[in-house]
């Protein structure tokens, strides 16, 4: 029987008040595991966390921040420089000529923003309580006011939660929370051109769970209250708002009827008939249905709306048509992913109404071009611009965008940017001035869209949704990027640990969502599986890949494998590979011949086989002390132990809480029957932070959440060298803790509040990576945290042995390669610092003071002495001792300064 689901805002609070309390870990763990079996039954399914919890969490996700012993421990931005990301929308002040700025908003990467139209950005929207942004709207009447609204409308399966809306009155400098936090997502928000302090919200509501925060909301007191001027019911939002600026009172909206699933993407199901457009003349105190001449309801997917400014009364409607038309050639006719293709549909039609909306008509050809412009995505898409000097002339968004001077009877695709388009701004006082947003970040033309310039180099909202490293010297770090294909790149330490460069990256085997492997013992050899299981093995020194998914036998239903599919290199022979879909494969020749090893390890229902594969495996895990222990869990809730290789599999989930996506599982390098165990909850629209150990194989579960206040967690890693150590992501950051889970701290020195999608550990380098889906990878030098965990807290003061440095060369005008000293200490307390600098006759040539803070400490040391020559002004060579001092206490150390 598929599972009951609760609402969570009533049951999930007790059990992480008690996450929360600062009690002893024992007791914690105990008073945890046992009220978490206790609230979650078998076959019930928590969703839906309480908005006013998520706020809650995120504060003391700041607070944990602020108060961390390791919060000036920076993070270093690794790139990509070259690539961009997907971004929802865009705004401009105007009038143009007089300034040049720009808000963009990313999928998953805050707002950014340029004062001279591009030559550098800034974020100025990176440390809320989501970063994942729906739209921007600046108000006309005072263009430093810009509201923001959270949480990306396009559910895409990679979208994020929003958080609500925030307003800025002095052009992003600050924010303030303005509320709508249950909306989840806002697709829209449009102020009144005379009064700023009337705006109008559209919330298209939760992607993944029904619930009662859509429709249309409204303001007049600047954001203070909010009324729900238009909802319709729980599964059915408002997706697109327009107001004729001429009549500021009338106004129209596009509501939309859907629900993402994990086994289907948000199209018309049965029964569905609430998606249409609505009209108000008075502000949104009545409201008109408009949709004469429109398709059946039936058969409307979601709806992009837009007038012309210059003539409101001339509509348009971009609607994603769901009427079919025919069957395709074949049965076997697969989409871009490899899946197979259901019936012909009209796709893309644009509807004209001259009358203010009281009646339309089909203006689009029913022809392959307008069923191609959004393929079969049209819910992914659905925006639409009218030129607002020529109600002629008009853009639709699709893989391309698309102009029409013919009023929608024909288009062409734009040229020069990267596809997927979700924004387009017009200057309303010159129509050759087009800024388009897209999958692949900002476009911007100044003839209307014949050329555009594009942003790839420093807008980086890099949408990464894995990392995986070699064992190269130097190494490289591989990763998938959305919409984007997969990259790779050298991790430069060369500089120095505290000076690693951002870089371009370069085409690496794989898709857009692909996990990698490579082989330790030949860093030519990738594995990479993307795109639901299809695995490949690419030698690229040679650049040649072979595919080696495996086949399945004649009659055989077809497998499913999860968008990131998982397979892993056993760590006791590099030419063993064990693949996950909803079964587990083992080869031992490097992926040229297949045994199936395992049953269907998911709940396998009917009920939720779909146009996506759900049921699948998620995550392996090989224990590295022995072969042939292997762990599973699936993307259904379901986790497996076999310690013989496949022969025989058991079940382990117990009382875990239920069909929870196992978001991450790992084999314990140090103790045999210890594993970790990751849950993430997004899909249920559940945040609470699920993350558990066992220490007998699975027979049961204790949590290790701790003090962590909020999920989803995405992953847990162990320290390659020290068992004592973990690291977390989840969707507020990454947090490590020094004592096996019973305490964490937070990590987020220059990393901003975004979504920690993986994490490794380089076992040599001892660098720490994480992908972050939005805004690129980072490094983080772990060593510090690693000798602070040795050698405990309980010092006032340690000065750890410094890193070598390294004299710069005269280039003619400028000294160039120098790669300073860097110094890093531990307090026990907030204190003013001294640090001495001693040549080898024991003279001190350099003292530096600093005003340090309890935990970590960092200073850099430029190699100068405190009176520098001005030809040639630094030390020479050698070994120098470094004297640090706090009031009675002193540590020291050596570094050396070389050539």
């Amino acid at each position: 029987m598929q599972g009951v689901e609760l609402n969570q805002s009533n049951i999930r609070g007790g059990v992480n008040m008690i996450h929360r309390a600062h009690k002893s870990f024992f007791v914690i763990t105990l008073i945890i595991f046992s009220v978490a079996l206790f609230l979650h039954p078998a076959n019930k399914v928590i969703k839906n966390t309480d908005p006013g919890l998520r706020l809650k969490w995120y504060a003391e996700h700041v607070a944990m921040k602020e108060n961390s012993m390791f919060k000036t421990l920076p993070w270093q931005f690794l790139g990509p420089v070259n690539v961009s990301g997907r971004m929802t929308d865009v705004e401009v002040v105007y009038p143009k000529g007089k300034n040049y700025t720009i808000y963009v908003a990313g999928a998953s990467g805050g707002v950014w923003k340029t004062e001279n139209e591009g030559t550098t950005w800034d974020p100025v929207f990176e440390n809320k309580a989501s970063t994942s942004i729906g739209d921007i709207a600046i108000a006309p009447s005072d263009q430093k006011t810009i509201w923001v609204g959270t949480g990306e409308a396009n559910i895409y399966r990679s979208s994020q939660t929003g958080a609500g809306i925030y307003k800025s009155a002095d052009g992003g400098k600050t924010w303030k929370h303005m509320g709508l936090t249950d909306t989840n997502t806002i697709s829209r928000i449009i102020i009144h051109p005379k009064n700023p302090d009337i705006v109008y919200v559209a919330a298209s509501g939760h992607e993944w769970t029904d619930n009662t925060k859509r429709g249309l909301y409204k303001t007049i007191d600047g954001g203070k209250h909010w009324r729900n001027i238009k909802y319709i019911n729980g599964r059915t939002g408002a997706i697109d708002l327009v107001m004729d600026p001429a009549h500021p009172d009338t106004l129209y909206v596009s509501f939309w009827q859907r629900i993402r699933r994990k086994w289907n993407d948000p199209r018309i199901e049965k029964g569905y008939k609430w998606t249409g457009l609505y009209r108000t003349d008075n502000g949104g105190r009545d409201w008109t249905p408009i949709n004469k001449g429109l398709p059946e309801a039936k058969h409307r997917g979601r709806i992009g709306i837009d007038l012309c400014r210059s003539k409101p009364n001339v509509i348009y409607a971009f609607v994603d048509n769901y009427e079919k038309i025919g069957d395709w050639d074949s049965a076997d006719e697969m989409d871009s992913y490899g899946r197979p293709k259901e019936g012909k549909i009209k796709g893309a039609t644009v509807y004209r109404s001259d009358n203010k909306g009281s009646s339309w008509r089909q203006v689009s050809k029913n022809n392959e071009y307008m069923q191609n412009l959004s393929n079969t995505y049209g819910w992914v898409f659905g925006q639409m611009r009218v030129d607002p000097n020529n109600e002629n002339k008009i853009y639709v968004m699709g893989l391309a965008l698309n102009v029409s001077d013919n009023g929608g009877k024909t288009f062409k695709r734009l040229p020069g940017m990267h596809g997927d388009h979700h924004g387009l701004w017009i200057d309303p006082d010159n129509s050759n001035y087009l800024v388009n947003v897209n999958d692949g970040g900002l476009a911007i033309s100044y003839d209307g869209g014949n050329k555009f310039r594009t942003f790839p180099d420093n807008l980086p909202l890099v949408q990464f949704f894995n990392v995986m490293y070699d064992m190269g010297t130097p190494f490289r770090v591989y990763g998938s990027v959305q919409d984007h294909g997969s990259f790779k790149a050298f991790v430069d330490l060369s500089k120095g640990r505290f000076n690693i460069p951002a870089q371009k990256w370069e085409n690496a085997p794989g898709g857009e969502g692909s996990n990698h492997a490579i082989d330790p013992t030949d860093t030519n050899t990738v594995y990479s599986a993307g795109f639901y299981g299809t695995l490949m093995r690419t030698d690229i020194k040679n650049d040649d890949t072979k595919i080696i998914v495996p086949k399945r036998a004649k009659g055989e239903e077809r497998y499913r494998g999860q968008w990131l599919a998982p397979f892993l290199l056993s760590p006791h022979d590099p030419n063993v590979i064990y693949h996950g879909m909803n079964f587990i494969f083992k080869s031992t020749d490097k992926g040229e011949s297949w045994k199936k090893i395992s049953p269907d390890l998911s709940y396998n229902k009917t009920s939720m086989k779909g146009d996506i594969p759900y049921q699948t495996i998620f995550s392996i895990s090989e224990s590295p002390l022995k072969q042939g222990i292997i762990y599973a869990g699936t993307d259904d809730g379901r986790v497996w132990l076999t310690v013989n290789d496949g022969k025989k599999w058991k079940e382990i989930t117990g009382k875990l809480p239920y069909r929870k996506w196992i978001s991450r599982i790992i084999a314990s390098r140090y103790d045999l029957g210890t594993v970790y165990l990751t849950q993430n909850g997004k899909r249920e629209d559940d945040f609470t932070p699920y993350m558990w150990r066992s220490t007998n194989f699975g027979k049961t579960w204790e949590s290790v959440v701790s003090n962590i206040p909020s999920g989803p967690v995405n992953v847990i890693r162990e320290d390659p060298t020290n068992k004592n150590i973990l690291y977390a992501g989840t969707d507020f950051g990454v947090y490590v803790s020094l004592n096996l889970g019973k305490e964490w701290h937070a990590l987020m020195k220059d990393l901003p509040t975004t979504y920690i999608q993986d994490l490794v550990i380089h076992p040599k380098a001892d660098i720490l990576i994480a992908a972050t889906h939005g805004r690129g990878m980072y490094a983080l030098d772990v060593r510090y945290i690693k000798e602070m965990a040795k050698t405990g807290f309980g010092k006032d003061l340690h000065l750890f042995k410094p890193e070598c440095a390294k004299l710069p060369k005269w280039r003619m005008w400028y000294w160039e390669g120098t790669k300073p000293g860097n110094f890093g200490f531990w307090l026990n307390k907030d204190a003013k610092v001294k640090i001495e600098i001693s040549g080898p006759d024991g003279k001190t040539i350099r003292t530096i003071r600093s005003d340090g803070v309890k935990g970590f400490n960092f200073v850099r040391w430029d190699l100068k002495p405190d009176n520098p020559k001005r030809r040639d002004p630094f030390v020479k060579p050698g070994e120098y001792r470094v004297d640090l001092s706090v009031d009675d206490f002193s540590s020291n150390n050596i570094i050396e300064v070389k050539k």
